[in-house]
């Protein structure tokens, strides 16, 4: 399980970040987390326009605060929306971390291009009204008078107008369209509805029988999740390319047959819900990249293909149905692992090769095990094995073990000088020993019935602090002190680092815990 491209997080140059030094500080937040947060805001809208002239945003453009996240030790992350001209930009959205001394230490853009869209629309408000309506089908329309907007989602920033299209389909259910297009084209360049969720229902192969969210269109049910970024499944008939949606006439999807088209659907909406849930409800994320945007994820690719990926170039995961084409490769784990990819590279960036590579396979199983455990299903139980439900050998045994690596054969329990010359599914064992042995420490243990024994390096015992604990110092490490070539040895400062961010200091059991386990595979 790969991932096909790689693109860099944006980071800010040491000079723009040397520049910023003692920015103002908010004051003290009150005790009262609501009051505290309502403070917090209104000392990120104060000091908005101050911040706009040191990040050398234009003239025209302006700071306006959604959100402000205070981590324990002070650090404040501030998320602002941004208007140019007065227009709101769609995809403008950006996130500066400041420390507890009010200096800038990051800034993450969803999108750095420079705000400069054309000055004024060649397209007339009534004929983008029109070109908007005339992607909706219903009865009763209505336009709303299109707004104004800069769309910068995925396209150079782009002047565009806004239109809402309300109605009624043909089973009643009532339209709230919105639809942005282009203001010298007419294009459509995005377009969402407001209101239909539907409750289906998930016959699957490897979790049971779950509730899936899709979305009405007429008589016809798509498996697409408005509730999670409009995230949706499409099937690719043993193909290649985008595929076609997968829809039902009764909202009902799969039987749990193998052979049954719609069952691999299932499986594969159902991974994506509660990979999107853990990311939002463990750590706060809205999305792999955190700008509520859900991934497509395709399923029956190729005939007979072992193998599932997650490729950035059409941010989507890509299922084959295994050998014989009667395994696909659509387990919850194996779900939580592709798109943990796409958290990666639109977080560290890890390079996928060398040590750097194994960090970044190791992540995704490390999130693809947590989702696993997150999604509490009878079906398919939380476990530190990889790929357990999937057979991809035919004899029953999982692809990986975290808590002893070595026992498929070829990845690696402990680090060595030539680890980073594996393949990088083999040198993620290092990576994926220490997370067990911080979650669950060394020797024997059971876990939701399946037995591990789990050794040390240096036949030490390491005493795990919980599966929970170390999930949130690997986010933070991967999120705050990674980069694209972190290798295993700033790994351990980044985690240690993490650890004394989120526990304390160099007394806390956590931090002790994180270098244990290090130590435990030989990072030292």
């Amino acid at each position: 399980m790969k991932r096909v491209t790689l693109c860099c997080a944006a980071a800010v140059t040491a000079a723009l970040l040397s520049s910023v030094a003692g920015f103002t500080t908010a004051t003290a937040a009150p005790a009262n987390p609501l009051v505290a947060h309502q403070a917090a805001l209104q000392a990120a809208a104060d000091q908005a326009p101050a911040l706009a002239g040191t990040l050398g945003l234009g003239s025209q453009e302006k700071l306006v605060v959604k959100d402000v996240v205070t981590d324990a030790n002070g650090t404040r992350h501030l998320r602002y929306d941004r208007t140019y001209a007065g227009l709101r930009v769609i995809g403008g959205d950006l996130i500066v971390d400041e420390t507890a001394a009010g200096s800038v230490s990051h800034v993450t853009y969803a999108n750095s291009a420079r705000i400069a869209p054309a000055a004024t629309p060649k397209l007339s408000a009534d004929a983008a009204a029109s070109a908007a309506a005339a992607t909706v089908a219903g009865s009763n329309l209505a336009k709303s008078a299109p707004q104004l907007v800069v769309y910068a989602v995925d396209t150079a920033p782009t002047l565009a107008y806004e239109t809402v299209v309300t109605g009624v389909q043909a089973d009643q259910t009532p339209i709230q369209q919105h639809v942005i297009t282009d203001a010298a084209t007419g294009k459509v360049l995005y377009s969402y509805d407001g209101i239909e969720e539907a409750t289906g229902t998930g016959n699957t192969e490897y979790s049971g029988k779950v509730t899936l969210t899709t979305t009405q269109s007429g008589s016809t049910y798509q498996l697409k999740d408005g509730s999670r970024g409009n995230q949706q499944v499409n099937t690719l008939n043993h193909g290649s390319g985008t595929g076609t949606l997968v829809t039902s006439s009764n909202n009902v999807f799969g039987d749990g047959n193998a052979t049954t088209v719609n069952t691999a659907a299932a499986d594969a909406a159902y991974g994506a819900a509660e990979t999107w849930d853990f990311y939002k409800n463990t750590f706060g994320r809205n999305g792999i990249k955190n700008n509520g945007v859900g991934a497509l994820s395709k399923v029956h690719y190729g005939n007979a293909y072992v193998n599932a990926f997650w490729d950035d170039s059409c941010f989507c995961m890509t299922y084959g149905d295994g050998s014989g084409n009667a395994h696909p490769l659509t387990a919850l784990d194996v779900a939580g692992h592709e798109m943990s990819h796409g958290v990666t590279s639109a977080t560290a960036g890890l390079v996928y090769s060398r040590e750097s590579g194994g960090l970044n396979e190791a992540t995704s199983d490390i999130f693809g095990t947590a989702v696993e455990f997150y999604a509490n299903n009878a079906s398919d139980q939380g476990d530190y094995l990889i790929g357990e439900k999937i057979d991809i050998f035919g004899n029953g045994k999982p692809l990986r073990y975290m808590d002893q690596p070595s026992k498929d054969g070829q990845s690696a329990d402990y680090w060595s000088s030539t680890v980073g010359n594996k393949d990088v599914h083999y040198s993620s064992g290092v990576a994926n020993h220490f997370f067990y042995l911080l979650s669950e420490g060394s020797g024997a243990k059971t876990v939701n019935g399946v037995n591990y024994n789990s050794p040390t390096s240096n036949g030490q015992k390491v005493t795990g602090i919980g599966r929970d604990k170390a999930a949130a110092i690997w986010f933070r490490a991967l999120t705050t002190k990674f980069v694209s070539t972190t290798n295993y040895a700033q790994a351990r400062t980044g985690t240690l680092a993490a650890a004394a961010d989120l526990y304390g200091g160099t007394s806390s059991a956590e931090y002790k815990a994180v270098a244990a386990a290090w130590s435990g595979v030989n990072v030292n």
